[in-house]
């Protein structure tokens, strides 16, 4: 188990509380601007004020053109924003690069990762399937990098999923990017693997046999790992995936616990498998069986404490 570091998140500046919308408000998330102020250093950015637009100003949106999809003004279309973002976007990319998250403000033409309204070039609505241009911009530029909006943060599994994924990014940004070896791999997919497994046991399966062949082509694994570890913790995981994450732990008990120990973690484990405890009951129990019979293997394991417990996400 690690101590941490705080990671680098941007974040849309409106979901702060920074009066920079279109109206001269705010959607402030008091999730994000109270609860994880502590953990994460934030980079507030706001896209359509760092293009050059003032605060009020008159609303854009997306338009389907014969150019492609841009991004103008919403009343007759006229004016094209589009150059003005990718401008801003790539100003940025310095500061972009060093971040571990972000976290970007839901149904805007700007920053909306999904269901943005599109519209065609006489303004009538096409479809609610786009993504905003900065959004897009992010996607495209750093495909790994940890992205959530700021509602669905309200969903419990979504919410670990990001945080789980900002603090995986971090270390590998710390771990392995910055002097990329395959022993600095080796030793980050050790650290790892049974929160993988926690997520997806197809995922950890595949990740092994990679990381076993990297040597002589580590430039094209260390993309590929990414995109596959990413891509895994991505989806939230669920009750009997982390069952099985659990079990593998208590295997490694099995010669150590009295007989009494071993029933009480059995329980604990299957509590938690039918809904009855969180996930912070038999990882509470485990931690303290692993104080009295330490294991170099597991006590590195971030599957233990992934991210920061006064974080409470598994509580």
């Amino acid at each position: 188990m690690s101590e941490f570091t705080q990671p680098r998140i941007g974040v849309s500046a409106c979901v702060l509380g920074d009066k920079v919308r279109y109206d001269g408000g705010h959607k402030r998330s008091a999730f994000v601007a109270a609860q994880l102020a502590d953990f994460f250093t934030f980079k507030p950015i706001c896209p359509e004020v760092g293009m050059g637009l003032p605060v009020p100003r008159p609303t854009i949106h997306l338009r389907e053109t014969d150019a492609g999809l841009r991004l103008t003004d919403s009343r007759s279309g006229d004016r094209d924003h589009t150059a003005a973002m990718e401008a801003f976007f790539t100003h940025q990319t310095k500061l972009l690069s060093s971040l571990d998250g972000y976290i970007l403000a839901a149904k805007s033409p700007s920053c909306g990762m999904e269901r943005i309204k599109v519209y065609d070039q006489s303004g009538s609505l096409v479809h609610r399937q786009g993504q905003g241009l900065f959004a897009s911009l992010l996607r495209r530029r750093f495909p790994h990098l940890p992205l959530e909006e700021d509602g669905r943060l309200n969903d419990a599994g979504l919410r670990e999923s990001f945080i789980t994924r900002v603090y995986a990014y971090h270390g590998f940004r710390h771990q392995v990017l910055i002097k990329p070896s395959v022993a600095a791999l080796v030793t980050y997919h050790s650290r790892n693997k049974l929160l993988v497994m926690a997520y997806s046991p197809q995922t950890y399966q595949s990740l092994g046999r990679l990381v076993a062949k990297a040597k002589g082509r580590l430039e094209s694994t260390l993309e590929e790992y990414q995109s596959l570890l990413f891509s895994a913790l991505g989806k939230p995981t669920d009750r009997r995936k982390q069952t099985n994450a659990l079990m593998h732990l208590q295997g490694y008990f099995k010669r150590k616990l009295s007989r009494q120990d071993k029933q009480e973690l059995s329980e604990q484990i299957e509590k938690y498998r039918l809904g009855h405890v969180p996930l912070l009951a038999p990882m509470t129990l485990l931690r303290h069986h692993l104080k009295h019979y330490p294991n170099s293997y597991l006590q590195q394991q971030s599957y233990l404490q992934p991210y920061p417990e006064a974080l409470g996400l598994r509580a």
